[in-house]
């Protein structure tokens, strides 16, 4: 599988070049456009208990798509909701903790599972993450511009929860207070997390929550009537 990713940062598209009978899953809308003899095949993964971890828990689509390449292979594009950067990362038996919702694709050789942890809980902006584990190559998006920063042994990095995209499941997570007491109730900063290398970090560059604040008071309110 051979991707290239156009429109950076704002607004990304990844294009998948499948060899001849390749498959690529994808979470459900994230298909633009595909070769005419590309097939789609839609299923709960995993089974039901798995799938309804993954939607429930992980905030991705009960059912997950797969596009599967005809004998002379094909091509599929994809994109995220938001507009926004595409990773690709290319992982190797290792683990990656993925936010909710920054999930957009991967290879069948990928496994997924909503995870309900501590390490979860102190990093998510909900109570859990998915886990990606298994070889193989695996997209996720982000709302803007995707950071990516690595760590050293031993070095620490604060990231606010609603700008961390992914993380390698190997790196120590611990929830910070941005300052002092005034500093954490009054800075307009959310939730934060040190994390501790070795490891990579995937950070976007905007926040939906923002956006959603700023959205928000632009909408017009029905007038009370007497």
């Amino acid at each position: 599988m051979d991707i290239e990713v156009i429109h950076r940062p704002s607004y990304s598209l990844a294009i998948a070049k499948l060899t001849p009978n390749e498959r690529i899953r994808a979470e459900a809308g994230a298909m633009v456009s595909m070769s005419s003899d590309v097939t789609i095949e839609t299923k709960a993964e995993g089974g039901l208990l798995k799938s309804l971890g993954r939607a429930v828990l992980g905030g991705e689509s009960f059912f997950q798509n797969f596009f599967v390449a005809s004998a002379k292979g094909g091509e599929i594009t994809l994109a995220p909701e938001l507009p926004g950067d595409i990773a690709v990362i290319e992982m190797s038996g290792n683990k990656l903790m993925v936010q909710s919702g920054s999930y957009m694709a991967s290879e069948s050789s990928i496994e997924l599972t909503a995870k309900v942890s501590v390490k979860a809980l102190m990093s998510a902006e909900g109570v859990s993450m998915l886990e990606a584990t298994g070889s193989g190559t695996l997209l996720v998006s982000a709302y803007g511009a995707i950071f990516e920063k690595n760590l050293a042994a031993g070095e620490k990095y604060i990231v606010d929860t609603s700008h961390l995209v992914a993380f390698d499941g190997t790196m120590g997570v611990q929830p910070k207070p941005i300052g002092g007491i005034k500093s954490t109730l009054f800075s307009g900063e959310g939730f934060v997390v040190e994390l501790s290398g070795p490891g990579k970090i995937y950070i976007q560059t905007r926040s939906p929550h923002a956006l959603i604040n700023w959205i928000i008071p632009q909408i017009p309110q029905p007038s009370s009537k007497s």
